[in-house]
C-alpha cells in the first residue's frame, strides 16, 4: 500500500477531500505540517517524520506556513532532501520557490515565450521611480511574496509608489493590462500532470478579481477554453509544477496574458462551478504517476 504524506498547516475541506480521494485509490494517507518534519542525522535517511518509520511513497505540499527566513529555508530544505532521497514531491521545492518569487515566475514565463506583462523587479525607491518615469504607462505593484490579491496597487505616477519600508525595499512592477470593465473578468485554470482539468471565469467590480476579495466564480464558455488551457499548461511546465492554479487575463484587444502561477492553489471557488472532482483528479494523477514509476523501476532491473 502506498503511504502518501500531505503537508499542510491546517486540514481544511480541500485537504480532507484530497485525503479521501487518495484513500479511495488504495493509499494510506497522513497529514501533518511541513514544519513538523526535522533533519536528524541519527534517524533513518536523516529525516524524522512523525508517524513514519520509513520514507513516504510521495508527498503533496498543500501549504507552507509563514515563518522566518530561516524557518522557511529549513522547510524547503526538507523537500529538497526528500527529492534527493528519491521521494516524489508534488510540487517540488524548486517549483514552489519559483512560484513564490513572482519575479522568477515572470522571468521563466517570458523566457518560455509565454505572453505575460512586461515586468521589473528592483531594489530601492530610486530604481522604482526611474521605471515609473521611464515607462509612462499604468503599472501594477505587487508584493514579491504574496497571494490572494493582497498588497496589489495600480501605479499611475511616482506619488503612488509605496515607501520602501512597506515593500521591504523591493519593488515588483508590471505593466497594467487594460481590460474591459467594470465588471472585470479574469480566468483561473487548474493544471495537473500537464492537463488542464478545470477552468473558471472570475467576475468582479474591482480589477483585482480574486474570489477572496469578493469576485464571483463563473463557468467559462467553450470559446474561452482552447487558448486558455494551452497557455496554462505551458505556464505550469515553465515553472516545473506538477499541479498549479494559473491566472490569466484578456486585454481589450482579446489577447491573453498569464499573470501568475500558484504552486499551492486553493480550489473551493473553482470546484463550485465545475463538474470535475478536482481532489480526485489530483489523487488519480499522483497515483498513476507512482504506478508508472514502479513499472519503470521494475523494468530497469530486468
Amino acid at each position: 500500500m502506498q503511504h502518501i504524506l500531505i503537508c499542510n498547516d491546517r486540514t481544511g475541506p480541500q485537504s480532507k477531500a484530497l485525503a479521501r480521494a487518495l484513500r479511495a485509490g488504495g493509499a494510506k494517507v497522513t497529514s501533518i505540517p511541513l514544519a513538523s518534519l526535522a533533519f536528524d542525522t541519527g534517524a533513518p535517511h536523516g529525516i524524522a517524520i512523525p508517524g513514519f518509520n520509513h520514507l513516504p511513497d510521495a508527498i503533496i505540499v498543500r501549504s507552507i506556513a509563514a515563518g522566518s527566513f530561516e524557518a522557511v529555508t529549513r522547510r524547503l530544505g526538507i523537500l529538497h532532501a526528500m527529492e534527493a532521497l528519491g521521494v516524489p514531491v508534488w510540487n517540488t521545492a524548486k517549483a514552489i520557490e519559483r512560484c513564490v518569487d513572482k519575479s522568477m515566475t515572470s522571468f521563466l514565463l517570458a523566457n518560455a515565450n509565454i505572453p505575460t506583462p512586461r515586468t521589473f523587479a528592483v531594489e530601492g525607491f530610486d530604481a522604482a521611480r526611474e521605471i515609473v518615469e521611464r515607462e509612462r504607462v499604468p503599472l501594477v505593484i505587487k508584493p514579491l511574496f504574496g497571494a490572494q490579491g493582497r498588497g496589489i496597487k495600480r501605479i499611475e505616477s511616482v506619488a503612488d509608489l509605496p515607501p520602501r519600508e512597506a515593500v521591504a525595499d523591493t519593488y515588483y512592477l508590471q505593466h497594467y493590462i487594460e481590460r474591459h470593465g467594470p465588471p472585470f473578468h479574469d480566468f483561473r485554470v487548474f493544471v495537473c500532470a500537464d492537463r488542464a482539468i478545470a477552468l473558471m471565469r472570475r467576475r468582479s467590480t474591482d480589477w483585482i478579481s480574486n474570489v477572496n476579495r469578493g469576485a464571483s466564480p463563473e463557468t467559462a464558455t467553450d470559446e474561452d477554453r482552447t487558448e486558455l488551457e494551452r497557455l496554462a499548461i505551458a505556464a505550469a511546465q515553465a515553472v516545473g509544477a506538477d499541479f498549479a492554479g494559473v491566472d490569466l487575463v484578456r486585454d481589450t484587444s482579446g489577447r491573453l496574458f498569464v499573470l501568475e502561477v500558484n504552486s499551492m492553489p486553493a480550489w473551493s471557488g473553482l470546484q463550485s462551478v465545475v463538474k470535475v472532482d478536482i481532489s480526485a483528479a489530483i489523487a488519480d494523477a499522483l497515483l498513476a504517476s507512482l504506478g508508472e514509476r514502479r513499472l519503470r523501476l521494475v523494468a530497469s532491473y530486468r
